[in-house]
């Protein structure tokens, strides 16, 4: 790691004129997901590299919850995250001039979608959405896109019927890899979270929460099963604050999208898995997701 850093140091050759922009400091913020430690953890490469790159300060901020990133970004004291589409929508929303779509993480076979996957306990006997009629089932954040835009409005369509109809309870468990344990430990029986869909499951598929959380050792995929996934979503923005300097900018957006040829293990880390790195996105790939939020709130 300190070889890569020295490297990216010697050749951007940015972090002194940048450090002259009126910029004092750096901040990323980073949605829920999975514990904050494990958080802080798996992207305290690119805080480094960043900081590297800038010259100033940069900090990681890993509030408790989805919201706690979007009012971040609203109020300006964050200047840099990786949204879910839904928590994009949130932020354009409340304020259009908030921020700048910049990069989307993108999969091994060149697409930039993903899903919500619901899945239950292997030994649950459930194996479809059916089969969890009556029972207790798990959504993750109120500002997911997997973890409840998209799977409150398809799970009724496949269902014929609102989901508090089917279910014998609905519970919000905190995130993704709060809904991953509880669904493993008995707490809810089934619930929804987050994967490119690629791969094998008993990996976790390629990447996304069940890849994060088998890596962590917190789940054997072998002891879930998937019982329901949606269509294809798009994949979440990487986004910066608007009123950033442009030059700043610009140099995070180029180190972000060199990030996978020069350190794939971090790459690894802050996309949650495998990826064929970050590419550019704009803001029109999420104009749909944007309208289904918007009818979502009134």
């Amino acid at each position: 790691m300190k070889k890569t850093l020295a490297i990216l140091a010697a050749t951007t050759l940015l972090a002194a004129p940048l450090s002259a922009q009126e910029i004092s400091e750096f901040r990323i913020g980073i949605l829920g997901g999975e514990n904050a430690q494990d958080r802080l953890n798996s992207n305290e490469c690119l805080r480094v590299y960043i900081e590297e790159l800038l010259g100033v300060p940069t900090k990681l901020f890993a509030p408790a919850d989805y919201n706690g990133v979007m009012q971040g970004l609203l109020g300006g004291t964050i200047d840099l995250a990786w949204l879910g589409p839904s928590a994009y929508a949130g932020v354009w929303l409340e304020d259009p001039e908030a921020v700048d779509v910049a990069l989307v993480k993108t999969n091994l076979d060149g697409s930039y979608t993903y899903y919500s996957i619901g899945f239950a306990r292997a030994d649950s006997g459930i194996t479809s959405l059916q089969d969890a009629a009556g029972k207790r089932f798990g959504f993750g954040d109120p500002n997911s896109g997997s973890g409840y835009l998209i799977p409150s409005i398809e799970i009724p369509q496949e269902l014929g019927k609102p989901m508090e109809e089917h279910f014998g309870e609905i519970v919000f468990v905190g995130g993704h890899e709060q809904t991953i344990v509880a669904v493993a430990n008995g707490d809810v029986d089934a619930g929804v979270t987050w994967a490119d869909g690629l791969g094998d499951w008993a990996d976790g598929y390629n990447s996304g929460a069940l890849r994060k959380a088998a890596d962590a050792g917190l789940v054997d995929m072998n002891d879930l099963v998937e019982i329901w996934k949606s269509k294809p979503i798009p994949e979440g923005p990487i986004v910066l604050r608007r009123a950033l300097p442009e030059e700043v900018k610009a140099a995070v957006i180029d180190l972000m999208m060199g990030l996978h040829e020069r350190d794939p293990e971090c790459t690894y880390l802050v996309a949650a898995g495998e990826t064929a790195g970050f590419t550019p996105i704009t803001h029109e790939a999420y104009e749909t997701l944007i309208e289904v939020r918007r009818r979502q709130m009134n």
